[in-house]
């Protein structure tokens, strides 16, 4: 990029009006200095050529930067509504965001977990990382997510393992089905524990 702002005669730090002053002034003096004869007309041409390139580039990556910056303030606001509960209002302004980064898959895979959409939140966590396969963010939270899905299948099996006859057994015997109960409000203990450290993790 460094390249185009000196074609301007800029430096990269220049003000919106200060490239759109030299952008102006060059393209004049370009316009009018091609039609001259010889290897001035042809230098001329060509430097007009090198102004729009440098002009269209500079002016899209401001545009990016803009925008990359906007995203950043909002995935912001996203996480305090999540950290506040609320959910709703979250996913409003995660849809809101054109730019499907890996940070807006991985704050989706967060919104659905709250809401214990537990293969969702996979899928959205597996994007993410595909994106960044780096990201310690995303990697701890998915070696998270993977221990609540092991765990949360672990106690399904057991829970269904669990037989009527066996239960009848322990009714006759002046028991309950409260171990059953216990068992299931463990896991979702268990699992609120979980997704309190994935939806924190940083």
């Amino acid at each position: 990029m460094q390249e185009y702002f000196k074609i301007l005669g800029l430096q990269p730090n220049a003000t919106e009006e200060e490239i759109e002053n030299a952008y102006q002034t060059l393209k004049n003096q370009y316009s009018r200095d091609r039609f001259l004869e010889g290897e001035l007309g042809n230098e001329a041409a060509r430097n007009l050529t090198k102004l729009e390139t440098a002009y269209q580039e500079i002016k899209a990556s401001r545009v990016n930067y803009q925008e990359n910056t906007t995203d950043i303030h909002t995935f912001d606001e996203v996480e305090e509504l999540i950290k506040k509960g609320d959910i709703t209002s979250a996913q409003i302004k995660l849809d809101n965001i054109n730019n499907r980064s890996a940070e807006w898959h991985y704050l989706q895979s967060v919104i659905f977990y709250k809401k214990n959409w537990i293969n969702d939140s996979k899928k959205q966590l597996e994007i993410a990382l595909n994106m960044e396969p780096h990201n310690n963010k995303y990697i701890n939270a998915y070696t998270k997510l993977k221990q609540v899905i092991e765990y949360n299948d672990k106690q399904f099996n057991n829970r269904t393992t669990y037989s009527e006859e066996q239960a009848s057994q322990n009714r006759q015997m002046g028991g309950t089905d409260s171990n059953g109960c216990a068992d299931f409000c463990l896991t979702w203990c268990c699992m609120n524990a979980m997704l309190n450290m994935c939806c924190n993790c940083r």
